[in-house]
């Protein structure tokens, strides 16, 4: 086998090994975040104002 060849091995098992990695990790996120229920909106607050009497800083 050229240095060739082994460099491109090498590249090959690489991105093999990266690729299994990121599949277990998004089938993870699946079972995690899938349970997840994202269909109901978050209540909206309304009417109220937020103070913007923000304290200023010390200048000494």
């Amino acid at each position: 086998m050229t240095h060739t060849e082994q460099v491109i091995a090498k590249a090959l098992a690489v991105v093999a090994n990266i690729r299994s990695e990121w599949e277990r990790d998004a089938e993870r996120r699946k079972r995690v975040f899938g349970k997840l229920d994202v269909s109901r909106r978050r209540p909206t607050v309304r009417g109220q104002q937020l103070t913007l009497d923000l304290p200023s800083p010390q200048l000494t």
